[in-house]
């Protein structure tokens, strides 16, 4: 089987930590969020997968090439953005004529694929999308299905917090359902590709499941699935926690707390406290500092005895000794007193 990894997204809302690296190619524990995806998509069956990002797109090239093994991995050089739909559009030559998966680039999933796609034959659907019940749809929308599981529409975004089914940003799509839209054309498979096959009476069904399902698209979130992933909540995972990379050091008097990541080369110092944290490579935390609910990224340094709570702090940012800073986002390449 086949899959279009969606990795074109700039990232903003993850800003400061995507502003040299895509989002898919942020670590997540152990390896890239795209690293967790591919593993995901090998285990259910994948063994080719097409890519193509007109953003930072030359940081691509070094993953694939270190990753090897499965799934074999096709990069299609798109010039300009094409957006979610005209990105899968314009790669149908490379995906003959069987249904194929195509999933967002930016999402932790334990969803069963194998599952979706016996669902999708079974209904000889044009094409079926992974549903995810949330308590607050407002960043989502609505889709909405009839007792069947057809999809009959998906609604905007609602003013007021109300639970309900939300695409998950997976889907299983038959190549002749596409086919009448214009390759290399931006195009949203959201807000018109889905809508129209909708509206012409294609066959579009919801697949429901109580798979683990998260949008790494904010800081919070972003944290979020590290917790979640070092607590055992992704299925196929595990990992000990506190997780701490290799070549990391943490001194005997620094207090960690189970759901924190020391990345590669990490340090804490004497006396120092962390709490739901993530410490990317290289980044130093010294003596009797504090982090909590924060990412310190790659190389950056919370000073002696500072503190530093539910912020981020970009890619070689230095918080002084004795500053607190809270809520923050900082992607200087200093923090000024």
């Amino acid at each position: 089987m086949k899959a279009v990894v969606l990795v074109g997204g700039e990232g903003t809302r993850l800003r400061p930590l995507t502003e040299r690296v895509p989002k898919p190619l942020l670590p997540l524990v152990d390896r890239p969020i795209l690293g967790h995806l591919l593993d995901h998509l090998v285990a259910h069956g994948v063994r080719e997968v097409i890519m193509s990002s007109p953003y930072l797109e030359e940081t691509f090239h070094p993953f694939i090439e270190a990753r090897g093994g499965e799934p074999a991995i096709t990069w299609v050089t798109e010039r300009e953005a094409l957006g979610t739909g005209g990105a899968i559009v314009s790669v149908l030559p490379h995906l003959g004529e069987q249904p194929f998966l195509a999933l967002n680039g930016d999402i932790l999933t334990d969803l069963d694929l194998t599952a979706m796609l016996a669902n999708h034959l079974e209904r000889s659907a044009a094409a079926t999308i992974a549903l995810h019940h949330v308590e607050d749809a407002r960043a989502f929308g609505l889709v909405a299905a009839d007792p069947t599981g057809r999809i009959t529409e998906f609604r905007e975004k609602p003013p007021d917090p109300v639970p309900g089914e939300v695409n998950a940003g997976t889907y299983v799509l038959e190549p002749s359902a596409l086919r009448a839209w214009p390759a290399e054309t931006a195009l949203s498979i959201e807000t018109e590709i889905f809508p129209a096959l909708i509206g012409s009476g294609a066959a579009v069904f919801g697949f429901e499941t109580d798979a683990f399902w998260l949008d790494l698209g904010t800081p919070e979130q972003y944290l979020r699935a590290h917790v979640d992933l070092l607590e055992g909540r992704v299925r196929g995972s595990s990992y000990q926690a506190p997780w701490v990379g290799s070549g990391a050091s943490l001194d005997p008097t620094a207090r960690v707390g189970s759901s924190v990541v020391v990345g590669p080369g990490a340090r804490v110092g004497p006396g120092a406290q962390l709490d739901e944290a993530v410490l990317m490579e290289g980044a130093v935390v010294e003596e009797g500092a504090h982090v909590e609910r924060s990412i310190v990224g790659p190389h950056g340094l919370v000073g002696k005895g500072a503190t530093l709570i539910d912020s981020v702090l970009g890619e070689a940012v230095r918080v002084p000794p004795g500053m607190r800073l809270e809520g923050i986002r900082q992607g200087s390449q200093t923090t000024r007193s």
